[in-house]
């Protein structure tokens, strides 16, 4: 059996901006789960942004939110937001 191919993890400016702001405890929390969007993009606690077709969310514990898109020609997740959960969805 063939192993899955693993995506590689881009982050736009604004996404590595938010992760640079955030406690050490929280960016390796954050860490962990792009390791885990990077085998599996559409992983359990993965859900589709209503409103938003291209776009994903997952939790990073229970105060943090990863806003991604997944481009599967380029097998690549661009993570879009990291931020609080209050403030994840605005502006987007």
């Amino acid at each position: 059996m063939r192993k899955p191919m693993a995506y590689r993890i881009e982050l736009t400016k604004r996404a590595a901006k938010e992760l640079e702001r955030l406690p050490k405890p929280v960016q390796k929390r954050i860490a962990r789960c792009l390791d885990v969007l990077a085998l599996d993009p559409r992983c359990e606690g993965s859900r589709q942004l209503s409103g938003k077709d291209s776009l994903r969310r997952v939790h990073a514990g229970r105060d943090y939110v990863i806003v991604y898109t997944i481009l599967d020609d380029a097998i690549l997740v661009l993570v879009v937001r990291i931020a609080n959960r209050r403030e994840a969805y605005r502006n987007l």
